[in-house]
């Protein structure tokens, strides 16, 4: 089916770490979905009992077919299409969605980052001696509005990951770490 996926693992352990770590990453704005398979896929069944392989599939074709209509959730959305159309032919509502964002971790790198966590009086100066350590410092920018944020632009990407790498958690005031990640652009 459209939007769903199957990935096969050497062992148990290492699905289940997986599904850990990805279970409602947000994927095109929408949260993953992630669970075990109720049966094994047939890639699976191809390389653990290549024998048995074609009879397999049989039976996966012929329950897919035989629970096609008899799928609770498939049931519950066909009563409401046809609701919808003895009431006029209008469409079911459809329900939006939230848009979820993906998290500042895993925002892809350029040459701005977004630093957070910083104490309330940190100065600009501060941040550009901080930074300059670094080469190809270009800007660093204060929000006025919002005392513990800042942004820290490089001339380049690489420069940008090499600060943000090895600063990342630094304790600014001896106390708070600084979050860092990369600027969503």
């Amino acid at each position: 089916m459209r939007g769903q996926a199957f990935v096969s693992f050497e062992s148990a352990e290492i699905a289940k770490k997986a599904l850990k770590e990805v279970r409602g990453f947000p994927l095109y704005s929408k949260p993953m979905q992630i669970s075990f398979a109720k049966t094994r896929s047939d890639a699976v069944v191809k390389k653990l009992d290549a024998a048995h392989y074609d009879e397999h599939k049989q039976r996966r074709i012929e329950h897919k077919k035989a629970t096609r209509y008899t799928n609770p959730i498939k049931r519950k959305y066909r009563q409401k299409r046809l609701a919808a159309e003895m009431d006029g032919g209008a469409a079911a509502p459809t329900t939006k969605r939230p848009n979820v964002q993906m998290p500042d971790e895993y925002l892809p790198p350029n040459k701005i980052l977004f630093l957070q966590n910083l104490p309330e009086n940190v100065s600009k100066d501060q941040l550009m001696a901080l930074f300059s350590q670094y080469p190809n410092l270009y800007e660093v920018r204060l929000i006025p509005t919002k005392k513990d944020i800042a942004f820290v632009e490089f001339l380049d990407e690489a420069s940008a990951t090499v600060a943000k790498d090895a600063l990342h958690n630094y304790k600014l005031d001896g106390e708070n770490k600084i979050k860092i990640t990369f600027a969503r652009k």
